[in-house]
């Protein structure tokens, strides 16, 4: 009786936990390349039409893993709204809504570019000196730094720094 019991609660977390694990909807904002990998130049399996509905799947960098009747890959962030569209919301609801995750919170989030790492990805973190090596690598004298923008013909210009905080 007390192994049905504790089998019973197993199957029901995995239920739970695959549950929570559904794929969230998403509507595509603009025509966009649904790819094999999350990369601007990897193979294209198919195109999204403004409109089309997707499943997210799940999200790597700038890039979010799709399900849609057109194929399954990866599609820029920027191109999707997550949530279903709302008949009527014009273009800045949609632009507010960008994938962000905010949509209908009264929360306004503005971004450009990749929000960087979650919290599960810093709480995986190790140090990796072999990284940090290959990193150092790339560094080069004043000297040579001086030389490539000059031949790029770059100009310094000065700007002044916020003041500290008192």
């Amino acid at each position: 009786m007390r192994t049905n019991r504790i089998g019973m609660a197993a199957l029901l977390g995995l239920l739970l936990q695959s549950a929570a694990m559904a794929a969230e909807s998403g509507t595509a904002l603009k025509a966009d390349a649904i790819r094999a990998e999350p990369f601007g130049d990897a193979k294209t399996v198919a195109t999204l039409a403004a409109g089309d509905k997707v499943d997210i799947l799940k999200k790597d960098g700038g890039w979010l893993q799709v399900k849609s009747v057109k194929g399954k890959g990866w599609v820029r962030m920027l191109s999707i709204r997550k949530g279903d569209t709302r008949k009527g919301a014009g273009a800045a609801a949609g632009l507010l809504g960008l994938a962000s995750g905010r949509a209908g919170t009264g929360k306004v989030v503005a971004t450009t570019g990749i929000r960087g790492l979650n919290e599960e990805e810093l709480k995986a973190a190790s140090f990796n000196e072999k990284e940090l090596k290959l990193d150092e690598s790339y560094a080069v004298s004043k000297a040579d730094a001086q030389k490539f923008a000059k031949q790029g013909k770059l100009v310094a210009r000065p700007f002044g720094y916020l003041p500290d905080a008192q």
